[in-house]
């Protein structure tokens, strides 16, 4: 194992697990960063059963893993749920990394746009007077929520992993920009897009798009 492959980076695997599971016991990284929409129809370590002790498995959800209920599940009450890296930095081979799940929703807040709703306790307290349910939909829980994304963004971090992408990519949003600007973050790795490409923002920061079911390295290259 060289330094750069001491934490690999998995593309959204959609089911296919079987290239993490290659390049962990090809590689043996202390870490491996799984970036959202695991399409599981079965509890996620039944996917990695053969790499659980070989390697610690971080993840961050993407907007496939809230709908249908079943993938949530099998996610979030799954035998790694405490390995969700979302909204937290963690200690990782050395380098604090921090990771941001989930999808901008325009009923929500969709970058360059003001958010429509202060936080998730502003829109239940809406929804509960005119009479809706009390509790956040699995969709609304897929969000990316303005006031948690300015908490992260207080934060620092070397490595900010995230299922949406920055402004590097067409469909990317500003808003990703600024939080790794405002973190110290010397590089963005994200999914979603299924896309494998390397771009810089500013202050120099690097940008690693991970193609669907691919692993990089920490130099963004493929394994």
């Amino acid at each position: 194992m060289t330094e750069k492959r001491n934490i690999l980076f998995v593309g959204d695997p959609h089911g296919d697990f079987d290239p993490v599971i290659s390049a962990v016991k090809k590689y043996l990284p202390e870490a491996v960063i799984l970036l959202g929409d695991y399409d599981l129809k079965k509890p996620l370590q039944d996917y990695i059963q053969e790499i659980m002790g070989k390697t610690k498995i971080w993840w961050i959800p993407g907007n496939h893993d809230f709908d249908p209920p079943e993938h949530h599940h099998n996610l979030f009450t799954s035998q790694l749920a405490d390995q969700n890296l979302h909204l937290n930095v963690v200690e990782i081979a050395g380098l604090r990394i921090a990771g941001l799940g989930g999808i901008f929703l325009g009923r929500v807040w969709y970058p360059p746009y003001s958010p429509k709703w202060r936080s998730k306790k502003h829109f239940l307290q809406v929804s509960s007077f005119n009479d809706q349910s009390s509790e956040l939909s699995l969709k609304y829980q897929s969000a990316i929520w303005h006031d948690e994304w300015a908490q992260l963004k207080k934060l620092k971090a070397d490595i900010l992993v995230t299922h949406e992408a920055p402004k590097s990519h067409k469909h990317g949003f500003i808003a990703i920009d600024q939080l790794a600007e405002a973190m110290g973050v010397k590089q963005v790795f994200h999914g979603h897009l299924h896309e494998h490409y390397t771009a810089k923002i500013r202050k120099g920061i690097q940008v690693v798009g991970v193609r669907n079911a691919k692993v990089v390295d920490l130099l963004g290259v493929e394994v």
